[in-house]
């Protein structure tokens, strides 16, 4: 059986290496990596790759970035032909970039199985991007596959057939375990230290990266003003994805940045570092779903710059609070963190490193079956 496993963003690295490392176990299953190239920055992919020890792609389709409607576009227009090549027995996408609904739909519409891992997350938000990726990708999977209890409540709330569904934990928690050790060594620290960056008391780690923060120059400035206040108790670290640092001067805010004397920008920097910097914060800042799930596993408090969440179980279970944009909101639970007003964080169900394992076993189990096996990929009309 032949399986192509797509990969576009940073965030798709992390929960196909578990699986790729999984396929090895399973001499049965012939697995094909392709990475649509939607993160196109060459030496942050090969820096992820390497440190995951993901295997270089088969197949590289380079699309890079454009609107959302052209970046989809590009990259069904040049996935198509690799299905028409390969002939796989299905199509694995994770989460809800624009490579997942891109890929999903040109092997749906080419007979081709979809299997969707991070199914039925749902913040119920349509203004969001990844919302309208999920949801499609989800109405045109054959097996979906959730990382939490919502996402199977949210599926069958939708008329999903109950029989595609199946709980199964988390893959980027099992990237997340089986680097654990060795991100504990990264120097990362040491180098803000020489850099200034942080001392001895502590620090915070900022993310932003989401259209409806960093594209309004009202919501952006409404986080500068929390920042301006929190950055008095604590430096915060910043590495500031390429959206933010372009709308810092579209939006005219760079002399608004600069006045931030312990608000530090750095580069992205990879995956390992980075899993260390969240580890030894005292608090995390967020718009990212990915980053609500890591500090849920690592226990560090998150306070997440969003309205919603399509991951509620981190709040159910975690230490994440969903506290929105509004300056007086951020600084308030911020505060209330230093004063160690903060649940203690509970791992959720089936979160322990295995959820690769139960994949490639219903994957093996549903599709290696005879009764289901390759149905010949058709020519588009």
């Amino acid at each position: 059986m032949r399986i192509i496993n797509v990969v576009g963003a940073r965030p798709n690295f992390m929960k196909i290496a578990p699986l790729m490392e999984e396929y090895e176990r399973h001499p049965e299953i012939e697995p094909l990596l392709v990475h649509t190239g939607q993160h196109y920055d060459e030496k942050m992919s090969t820096l992820f790759f390497k440190q995951l020890g993901i295997r270089e792609p088969d197949v590289n389709l380079e699309v890079g970035s454009a609107s959302h409607a052209v970046q989809t576009a590009d990259i069904m227009t040049a996935f198509e032909p690799v299905l028409l090549d390969y002939h796989p027995d299905a199509v694995l996408v994770v989460g809800d970039v624009n490579s997942t609904i891109a890929c999903g739909l040109v092997a749906a519409k080419l007979h081709v199985k979809v299997i969707h891992v991070e199914a039925g997350l749902r913040s119920f938000d349509r203004s969001m991007p990844e919302e309208i990726n999920r949801v499609l990708t989800d109405s045109i999977s054959d097996l979906l596959f959730c990382t939490e209890q919502s996402g199977v409540e949210n599926l069958m709330a939708e008329g999903i057939d109950q029989d595609k569904i199946y709980l199964v934990g988390h893959v980027m928690i099992d990237t997340l375990k089986r680097n654990m050790t060795i991100a504990r060594q990264s120097t990362i620290l040491n180098e803000l230290r020489a850099r200034r960056c942080i001392d001895g008391h502590g620090y915070s780690v900022l993310t932003l990266h989401r259209p409806a923060n960093v594209d309004d120059p009202l919501v952006f400035s409404r986080i500068l003003d929390a920042l301006e206040v929190i950055q008095n108790d604590l430096p915060i670290i910043f590495p500031i994805h390429p959206r933010t640092l372009k709308n810092i001067t579209s939006l005219n805010l760079r002399n608004r940045i600069d006045r931030l004397a312990r608000l530090h920008l750095i580069d992205p920097i990879g995956y390992l570092d980075f899993l260390k910097l969240q580890s030894s914060a005292r608090v995390v800042f967020t718009d990212s779903g990915g980053i609500q799930e890591e500090t849920t596993v690592l226990k560090v408090p998150c306070i997440t710059l969003r309205e919603n969440t399509e991951r509620p179980v981190t709040v159910e279970m975690g230490t994440n609070q969903i506290v929105g944009t509004d300056t007086q909101k951020i600084v308030h639970a911020f505060k209330r963190i230093m004063e160690g007003n903060f649940r203690e964080s509970r791992i959720p169900p089936l979160w322990d490193g295995k959820a690769a394992e139960r994949i490639v076993d219903v994957i093996e189990e549903k599709i290696v079956d005879p009764k289901m096996r390759r149905y010949e990929v058709v020519e588009a009309l």
